[in-house]
């Protein structure tokens, strides 16, 4: 087996192969080395934002949805079509707008009069990797088309169950909410997220090479020449495979447990995080470690992913607003406060 594809048959974690001096020996390592092509490429596109790069590939190990949050001209849509270039499966985009209706996003029925027939035409949430560009641009009836599709994978219309290809992955950016023309998304919307990855400013010198780059026509060549497909929509589904079986020991598992019931017990929010978030947090960790080549998680994987997986789910009390505190800072507390295990 290669490094760079994977076997098309089910690989067996417990098998181990020789492989030549410096080649990657289990599954596991396999997977890693490969989605690290994806990750060395797409950094060369979105400069300046390994941690984020990181986590995306991360969420779609895991197969879950990601929450792209930044100010406009971070690269959040450029990030997306840089996977999409990555992964050889099917890609389409949704520009949510103010006047975008929820058919426009799941499909609808047409009666064919001549026939007297209907037929669905179905919506481009019909592909293995959906681009959500902007949002909560639109309003909450249009955002919750998504709830069904995100959660079951799967589209209802005129009464009629329609599945989703798999892989299916939505990634959906978004603008601050204090922005003008926002609408806050839906709670049960935002726990379908697995992440929500914050896009910050990149540095000085991050900066300097992104506009030298930018400027000179270099990323949209790398874009268009430079990004080659590293897996089709079975092997990502092989690598998805693999990160249930990621070994999680009971103290880890018990840790990240902690973690998420210790939101609930903070004065400082008046939202907490419920179960979906305990189950996010370990298959998080689980894909994160993949992504290391290891087979099986450690107490710094559940640290790592803690403010990704819940920072959405919960919510800052109204005097710790004002304060200045954030979600990000008092999960930070919280996951100080928490013992980790020592294995």
């Amino acid at each position: 087996m290669s490094e760079s594809t994977l076997d098309q048959n089910p690989v067996n974690p417990a098998q181990t192969e020789s492989a030549p001096q410096g080649q990657p020996h289990t599954p596991y390592q396999q997977a890693s080395a490969q989605v690290n092509q994806l990750r060395t490429q797409i950094n060369q596109v979105v400069i300046g934002q390994p941690a984020v790069v990181d986590q995306v590939l991360i969420a779609l190990l895991a197969g879950g949805h990601v929450l792209l949050e930044g100010v406009p001209g971070l690269g959040k849509t450029l990030l997306v079509r840089s996977l999409a270039k990555g992964f050889g499966g099917d890609f389409r985009r949704i520009q949510f707008t103010p006047d975008l209706m929820p058919a426009d996003v799941t499909g609808h029925a047409i009666y064919h009069m001549a026939e007297s027939r209907f037929e669905v035409r179905r919506g481009p949430v019909f592909t293995n990797l959906l681009l959500a560009d902007e949002i909560n641009r639109a309003p909450a009836k249009t955002q919750a088309s998504l709830l069904e599709v995100m959660q079951e994978h799967q589209v209802t219309i005129d009464g009629e169950t329609l599945a989703t290809p798999r892989p299916f992955m939505v990634l959906a950016t978004q603008n601050p909410v204090e922005q003008e023309g926002t609408y806050p998304l839906p709670e049960a919307e935002l726990d379908r997220f697995l992440l929500k990855v914050l896009i910050d400013f990149p540095s000085q010198q991050a900066e300097e090479a992104l506009a030298a780059a930018a400027s000179g026509g270099q990323i949209e060549e790398k874009l268009r020449r430079g990004i080659e497909a590293v897996f089709d929509a079975q092997q990502l589904q092989q690598l998805q495979a693999l990160v249930p079986q990621i070994q999680v020991d009971q103290q880890v598992l018990s840790y990240a447990v902690r973690l998420v019931r210790a939101t609930r017990e903070s004065s400082q929010l008046r939202r907490s995080a419920g179960p979906r978030a305990s189950i996010g947090l370990i298959l998080a960790a689980r894909a994160h470690a993949l992504l290391e080549g290891r087979e099986f998680v450690l107490p710094d994987d559940i640290k790592s992913m803690a403010i990704p997986v819940m920072r959405h789910r919960v919510a800052v009390s109204p005097d710790m607003e004002i304060d200045g505190e954030t979600a990000d800072s008092v999960l930070a507390q919280i996951i100080e406060s928490v013992e980790a295990p020592r294995l």
